[in-house]
Parts: C-alpha cells; structure tokens; sequence
C-alpha cells in the first residue's frame, strides 16, 4: 500500500480547469463515499478549494490510474484533460507536500492561513465518513501539529501582504486601541469590503459606508455591523471620523482639501488618518499639507507589502527546513507501521504453521510411533514449510531480482558473506 496525493493548483491549472475539476461542497460527501469504495482504496480524503483539488489516499500504487480515472468520470472531464494540469507525490513526497500546503507555503499568498482551516473540514468530513484509516488520520492530525509549529517558530504569517491586510495593520499601530475609533469608508467594492471584515475582526469602535448607490452601502453595511450614506452625506460625516478609507471607481476628486479643511477645524487637533486606495486617486494630495492629517496612497501600501512578502520569503526558508525534519519523522513512523505489519503476518504464519506440524507430530505419537522418529519428522517439516516460500521466490525470481532477494536473505537470516 502505498500513500498517494493527485492534485492541480494555481500554479498550473487556469481557473476554468480548477472549475471544472473542483468538488461542490454539497457533493463532496458521495463522492468520498464512491472514492472510498474503489477496489484497492484503503483511506480517502478530498481537499477541494478554488485554487487547489486534491485526491489523497492510501492504495495499492498500482491502483493510481484507477484514482485519476475516477476523478475524471466524476467531473465529466474529456480523456487526458487532468494530465495537462497534474500533480503527483507518494509516501514521504505526499507528506512533505500536505506539511507545506497546510503551512501556507504553496498558497497563492505566501504564509496565508486559510488553507488549514480548509484541511480542516476536509479532515472532518473524512472523519465523518469513516473514510480515514490509521495513516491519514495520523497525517492529518501530524500536518495540524506541524503547521501550528510554523507559526510559532517562524514569522511566515506575521506580514501582511494584501494591501487591505497592510492598511489595517497600519491603523492599528497609529491607534493604539481601534475600539475606540470611527472608520469611515468610501466605496462599497471588493477592496472596501474585504478591508471592513478586517477592521470589524480587529474590533474597530464604528464604521460607516459612504457609497454613491445608498444599496450597496447598506448591504455592506449590514455585514460589518456599521451605518450607510449617500456620497452627498459624506462632509457631514468626516469630523467624526478617525480613519477614513477610500476606495472608488470615479474618474475624479471626491473629497477636496477645503471640505476636509472645515472637518479638521471642528475636530480640534484630533489627528486624522487617510487611506486612498483607488487609482485614479479620490483625495485631494494636498490634504496632506493639513496639520493632524496622515494621508498614504494605495503605492504607499505596496511598498509595505513589497517589504513585508520579502520577510515572509525568508521566514519560508526557515519553515521548509522545518517541515522536512517533521516530514522525515512522519516516514519513519510510516516504515516502521509497515515493518511491524509484515513482522506480524510472518509471526503468525510462523505459528500456524508451527500449530499444523505439532498436530500431526501429537497423532503419530498417540499412533504408537517411535517419538525419537516423531520429533526428526517435527523438526524437518517445520523447516521444510518455513523455508519453502523464500526458497521457491529466490528460484522463480530473474537475475536482478534475484540479486536483491539474496542480499536481503542474507541480512534476514544474519548469514556470512558468499565467498563463492
């Protein structure tokens, strides 16, 4: 048996091949089922994510093109389509691999920590099912170990590297409590309500939405438990506002420097700090020339993430010398599993061949026979019976095999070097 990972991700598969070839949540739980019972599968998991798919399994290896054939009857793919995008690791080769996805070092965002939670409900949907076995449950719970290592011993997902992630980061080292803080955003897009999750999971005091359409403001609102306004409400809003964010589509200034200039005064020294983030720029620059204002551009915050993705590169190095120590441990505890089952299955082969001989040794003697005779007979078909199966491997085997075995056969029953 061996441990086997099939996958595609970003870094070959275009997004509609990453469509095409993903599981739905809804229907992971059949086709683990319908994975799970492939002859010679023995354990099965699906990690399935927008920018990765995998198949893990413990199998027979020859059984590895019956995986991908599966995989592609299952999202109807034409013949040789997953080939053009795979990837492929076994044993050690699918350790280090699942350590380093979990670790966030083959994410999209180096260092991003979504992904394990992502192998998390993998895990437990695989629990659930009953489609993990002593090995994958054992990885699972080692990669959760592991990654969990990588952040503490390494600073991989210490610097934020998204632009929205920089900005809140940036407002918490100039306000020392953001719960006390008004945050005003300007906008209502994918970069303005990424930034608003971020700033409500870092427990900002208040936040209000100032769109041009009053319906997109309150649908984000309502997700960030914050206040909705029309663009044309916007100065009456900015005095109170200690961090605005502004990131729109428009063509032109939307806040100027003498609107902002009122808004200053009625704040009375109170600092203000400014974010635009929208190309072209929606604040006046000469903003900046205010007292008690701090005004950075969306190049200011590139900068920071330029810097920072460069720390988490040689936070990486450290965490890959990391993982491939953890991934060594894991193998072997995967070579001594194996030895310790094939140790078992000789030991009771032993012992029932052993049990065959002693009974037919006990009916000779009830029989009368001579015990000096029943005891040659019981010493020479024991070893006759044990000796039979390796002997008859070593004879049908070709030269190189042969080679191999008789090497092996030497080390096992601790004989002298041939001096033939």
């Amino acid at each position: 048996m061996a441990l086997i990972t099939l996958g595609l991700s970003h870094h070959l598969a275009p997004v509609e091949a990453r469509e095409r070839l993903a599981f739905a949540e809804a229907d992971l739980p059949a086709a683990l089922t319908r994975l799970r019972a492939l002859p010679g599968v023995n354990e099965a998991a699906i990690l399935s994510t927008c920018n990765r798919t995998e198949i893990m399994a413990v199998a027979e290896l020859s059984e590895e093109s019956r995986l991908l054939e599966w995989w592609r009857r299952e999202r109807q793919a034409p013949e040789g389509y997953i080939e053009k995008y795979l990837y492929s690791h076994r044993d050690l080769g699918s350790v280090t691999h699942s350590l380093r996805v979990a670790s966030g070092l083959d994410s999209m965002v180096l260092g991003e920590p979504q992904i394990l939670g992502q192998m998390k409900q993998t895990f437990a949907l695989a629990s659930e099912i009953n489609s993990l076995g002593p090995v994958l449950g054992r990885l699972f719970q080692h990669t959760f170990a592991v990654a969990k290592l990588v952040r503490n011993q390494t600073q991989v997902g210490a610097h934020p590297v998204s632009v929205a992630y920089a900005a809140v980061q940036m407002a918490r080292r100039i306000f020392a409590d953001l719960s006390g803080q008004t945050v005003l955003l300007i906008g209502a897009g994918e970069m303005t309500q990424l930034l608003a999750r971020h700033l409500q999971q870092h427990g900002v005091g208040r936040i209000v939405v100032a769109n041009r359409s009053l319906e997109r403001a309150e649908k984000l609102a309502r997700e960030v438990h914050g206040y909705a306004i029309s663009l044309n409400d916007l100065p009456g809003y900015l005095a109170d506002a200690d961090l605005i964010v502004s990131c729109t589509a428009a063509r032109g200034t939307i806040l100027h420097k003498e609107v902002m200039q009122r808004a200053v005064k009625s704040r009375r020294r109170k600092p203000v700090f400014m974010i635009d983030l929208a190309v072209p720029r929606d604040i006046d620059p000469r903003i900046a020339d205010l007292e008690d204002i701090y005004l950075y551009t969306v190049d200011d915050l590139r900068a920071v993430v330029t810097e920072n993705l460069k720390l988490r590169e040689e936070a990486a190095k450290q965490a890959e010398v990391l993982i491939q120590s953890q991934a060594l441990e894991f193998g072997r505890w995967l070579e001594t599993r194996d030895a310790g089952a094939t140790i078992q299955q000789i030991r009771a082969r032993a012992r029932g061949v052993r049990d065959e001989v002693l009974d037919k040794a006990r009916r000779k003697l009830a029989s009368g026979e001579k015990p000096e005779d029943v005891m040659a007979f019981l010493a020479d078909t024991l070893a006759n019976k044990l000796l039979h199966a390796p002997s008859s491997a070593l004879k049908r085997a070709d030269a190189v095999e042969q080679a191999l075995l008789l090497n092996a056969a030497r080390k096992l029953f601790d004989l002298p070097d041939d001096q033939a």
